[in-house]
């Protein structure tokens, strides 16, 4: 059953935490009579689903991770178990995109996909569109649920939707500035290439209708020299936010706060965990972030492992909503951590520094290792007809290593050289 919460709701923890016990009790209800899945697991981990009441009683569930879900769906093609209704009852299908491992397969029902929907609703209400906003959306609207969720939830709310899959750069700009968008959705990376393009062509991106880029699949959005690139370029404000095609749509700015990400806690139970142990970490502190969501009933999932890196902010949001803050968005991943000479450094902390030269057009990063010891080597690839592509190169090495504290490979490839991506950027390669 729905929610559809009000603002008012968010401004009462206590309010968030009966409607986060209540819905988590339905659930397990639900799933621990009809779902093989979460039946089989409960059982194998001495799991009592009646004996938890309340939010509070979580931690007696197993951890799930993504490899529980993917050995499920290699045993029992093409689905899995994790599906607590018959497979006819389900009508929409989408898969991640596959960047770290093969694809997961995730079905929803149609109540399911009006909980995607309510989500949207909940965020577009935190982001604050205006009736009259038109929404462009950058997306090739393949498989991976993208922007899928966004783009029909911004239907189902009355607002003019412009899809632009299978377009190219310039097409897209052209069909913003004719059809007058205010609303752009797509990936950070993607917002600099288009960027990028209309400076090629003589379109003044900071000049035209756009006052809003939505931003989400990479952390680029609560990169400060990301967000300041992409914010100078349009002229407009980046709204970050987050979701897993697995887990759903469950995190975004307010935009009258940008110090981080909100998460919608009617909808999920979000906890920050330390990774070896799985216990509580201090507010402020960074651990990994599980997350449960309450509403996705036909493949729900209990303390998901995201994999992302997260701190709770430690100050109150000026808006006065109690929803747990992610301070400055997502901090890393924990399956890109690399360690370097004993420095703990994820490709976010270097992109953070390449992105404050906007002499640079495109970068990837290799990390090879040698006799047990892992090597990064940074290629720049830089803005054309730059002059002198030595001092850029010598001017990152140093900022790079006065921030991260080692010395950092950088080299020079031609222009055009590195790929550009619509989606999740391909950035970070490991030997």
């Amino acid at each position: 059953m729905l929610s559809f919460v009000s603002e008012e709701v968010w401004q009462d923890r206590s309010r968030i935490r009966d409607i986060q016990s209540e819905r988590l009790v339905e659930l397990l209800t639900l799933v621990s009579s009809s779902n093989p899945f979460w039946k089989k697991r409960f059982a194998e981990t001495g799991v009592d689903a009646a004996s938890i009441r309340s939010v509070d009683d979580l931690d007696q569930l197993p951890v799930t991770m993504k490899h529980h879900l993917m050995d499920d769906q290699a045993a029992d093609p093409p689905y899995g178990t994790n599906l607590t209704y018959p497979i006819d009852t389900y009508s929409r299908l989408h898969q991640t995109s596959g960047t770290t491992g093969l694809p997961l397969r995730c079905p929803d029902t149609p109540a399911d996909w009006d909980w995607f929907m309510e989500c949207w609703r909940q965020k577009y209400n935190l982001i604050r569109l205006r009736p009259d906003d038109r929404l462009f959306f950058a997306f090739s609207f393949g498989p991976f649920i993208g922007f899928w969720a966004a783009f029909e939830g911004a239907i189902r709310l009355g607002y003019m939707c412009i899809p632009g899959g299978g377009l190219s750069t310039l097409r897209r700009l052209e069909m913003i500035d004719q059809n007058s968008a205010t609303v752009v959705c797509c990936v950070p990376t993607y917002a600099m290439r288009m960027a990028d393009v209309a400076k090629q062509h003589g379109f003044d991106l900071a000049a035209s209708s756009v006052r809003l880029v939505i931003v989400a699949g990479e952390p680029g959005g609560s990169i400060p020299s990301v967000r300041r690139r992409i914010e100078e370029a349009w002229g407009a404000r980046v709204i970050d936010h987050w979701g897993m095609t697995e887990i759903g749509s469950l995190a975004t700015e307010h935009v009258d706060d940008p110090s981080g990400l909100m998460v919608l806690e009617t909808e999920a139970i979000a906890e920050i965990v330390a990774r070896e142990t799985f216990e509580p970490v201090a507010t402020g502190e960074i651990g990994e972030l599980l997350l449960t969501n309450l509403g996705r009933h036909g493949a729900p999932l209990f303390r998901y492992r995201t994999g992302d890196l997260v701190r709770a902010a430690t100050a109150p949001s000026p808006t006065g909503i109690q929803l747990t803050r992610l301070e400055g968005g997502v901090v890393g991943r924990v399956d890109q951590m690399i360690t370097i000479r004993g420095n703990n450094v994820f490709p976010s902390s270097i992109e953070a520094v390449v992105r404050e030269f906007d002499e640079v057009a495109e970068f990837r990063i290799d990390v090879t290792t040698v006799r047990a010891m892992q090597h990064l080597r940074l290629e720049i690839e830089p803005a054309e007809n730059l002059s002198d592509v030595p001092e850029l190169l010598k001017r990152i090495g140093t900022r790079l290593h006065g921030r991260l504290g080692f010395q950092v490979d950088v080299t020079g490839v031609a222009p055009g050289s590195l790929p550009r991506f619509e989606m999740k950027a391909r950035r970070f390669h490991r030997e």
